[in-house]
C-alpha cells in the first residue's frame, strides 16, 4: 500500500447497540428497527423490578406483569429485523467513530452509537425479611403499589428530607402513615412540624426484623414491640446497575442519574442514556417513552452522519 495511503475502516456490526431489554431499551430497538437499523439489543436479564407482582401507570398495560411486557416487546421486534440477545455489556470504548462493546461471553462488537438502557437497583435494608418481602408488601414507588394499598396501615423506611417528603406523600393513599428511620431521624424543623400537621409518626427505634408469609405484616423493634403494617416503602437510594456510563466519562447529577439533553443525549458524543438510569421520574411508561426518543435522535444521527 502507497505511503499515507490508509486501509478503509472496518464498517461496524451494527449501527446501534442497546445495553438493556427493559422498556426503554425495547422501545428504543422498535424505533430503530421500523427506521431500517442494524440493531443489538443486549438484555442481561437483570431487571429493578423483577420482584413486582404487576406494573402500574403504563396506559393500555396497566396491571400488566412486568416479564409479559418485556416478552410483547421482544416479540414485536422480530418483524423489524431487531437482534436480541442474552448478555451483559461487561465494557464498551470509543472506537474510530463509534464504540467497541464487550460481552460477558468475551464477544466484542462494533457499533456506530451506543444506547445505555440498563436502569438502577434499589437499596434494600439489610434487615431481616426485607430483601425476602420485596416486592411482598415492601417497595419503593408509591404511583407503582400505593393504589393497591389505599386505606391500608402503611410505614415509610427512610430519615431526614427524603423520608419525611415519601411519608407526607402516601397520606394520599392512606391515613395511617408511619415514619420508621430505624436510628436517629435526622430531621430538620421544617420537616418535623410538616409531619406533626399530618399526624404522622416518627419512630426512631431500631428495628430488627420484617416479619410476614405471603406478605409484609408486621415491622418488629429492637425492643420487641411490633407494628402492624400493611405496605412499607422505601426511601434508601439507589445505584447505576452498570457503570458503563461512568466508565465511558459521562457528566452526573448530584443524585447521581446520567445528564442528559431532552432527548437522551449524554456529554459524549455517540452515547445515549434513557430509562431510570437517567432522570428522576422513574415510571415504565416514561423509560418507554426516554427509549423513544433517544430511538428517534439516534436515527436522525446517523442520517446526518451519512449526509442524507
Amino acid at each position: 500500500m502507497a505511503r499515507g495511503v490508509h486501509p478503509p475502516a472496518a464498517v461496524p456490526d451494527y449501527d446501534v447497540i442497546i445495553a438493556g431489554g427493559g422498556p426503554a431499551g425495547l422501545s428504543a430497538a422498535l424505533l430503530l428497527g421500523r427506521s431500517r437499523r442494524r440493531v443489538l439489543v443486549c438484555d442481561s436479564g437483570q431487571y429493578r423490578n423483577d420482584a413486582s407482582p404487576a406494573l402500574h401507570g403504563f396506559l393500555s398495560r396497566d396491571g400488566i406483569a412486568p416479564a409479559e411486557l418485556r416478552r410483547l416487546g421482544r416479540e414485536q421486534l422480530e418483524q423489524y429485523g431487531v437482534e436480541l440477545r442474552r448478555a451483559l455489556v461487561t465494557a464498551a470504548r470509543r472506537r474510530d467513530s463509534g464504540f467497541e462493546v464487550s460481552l460477558d461471553d468475551g464477544t466484542r462488537l462494533g457499533c456506530r452509537k451506543l444506547l445505555i438502557a440498563t436502569g438502577v437497583v434499589d437499596h434494600i435494608p439489610e434487615t431481616p425479611g426485607a430483601r425476602e418481602l420485596f416486592g411482598r408488601g415492601i417497595f419503593h414507588c408509591p404511583y407503582c403499589d400505593g393504589w393497591e394499598l389505599r386505606d391500608q396501615p402503611l410505614a415509610v423506611y427512610g430519615r431526614g428530607k427524603g423520608g419525611a417528603a415519601l411519608a407526607l406523600s402516601l397520606t394520599s393513599w392512606s391515613p395511617d402513615v408511619v415514619l420508621c428511620t430505624d436510628g436517629p431521624a435526622g430531621l430538620r424543623p421544617p420537616e418535623a412540624a410538616g409531619l406533626r400537621r399530618h399526624r404522622i409518626p416518627v419512630r426512631q427505634e431500631r428495628i430488627a426484623r420484617f416479619e410476614g408469609r405471603a406478605w409484609l405484616e408486621r415491622l418488629v423493634f429492637a425492643t420487641g414491640e411490633a407494628l402492624p403494617r400493611r405496605g412499607l416503602f422505601l426511601s434508601t437510594g439507589q445505584h447505576q446497575r452498570s457503570t458503563l456510563a461512568a466508565t465511558l466519562g459521562c457528566r452526573f447529577t448530584r443524585k447521581g442519574a446520567v445528564r442528559t439533553n431532552r432527548l437522551e443525549g449524554s456529554n459524549i458524543p455517540g452515547l445515549w442514556v434513557a430509562g431510570d438510569a437517567s432522570h428522576d421520574m422513574q415510571l415504565a411508561v416514561v423509560a418507554a417513552a426516554e427509549g423513544a426518543k433517544a430511538g428517534c435522535a439516534i436515527h436522525a444521527a446517523l442520517v446526518r452522519e451519512d449526509g442524507a
